[in-house]
């Protein structure tokens, strides 16, 4: 997933052990890919560690990443 990608995400599919989903952490929208066996969120982007999720943290996952669409183009730019 890129800066700029369209992502469909699904409410209705249940979250499964390495699925890339749009969550809420402590009031920030994020969507990262989850190890529901560590309680983790991994990020594909090296740039940004893993991060652990503890236990009292405002975590709500919204829906899981079904797929994506890549823009060749920005939507606001004019050619």
């Amino acid at each position: 997933i890129y800066s700029g990608d369209l992502l469909i995400v699904s409410t209705e599919v249940k979250v499964r052990h390495g699925d890339i989903i749009v969550a809420n952490l402590n009031g920030d929208f994020i969507c990262k890919k989850i190890d529901l066996k560590r309680h983790r969120l991994l990020s594909s982007n090296k740039d940004f560690s893993t991060y652990q999720i503890r236990d009292g943290e405002d975590f709500q996952s919204e829906g899981v990443v079904i797929s994506s669409v890549r823009l060749h183009r920005e939507l606001n730019k004019p050619i």
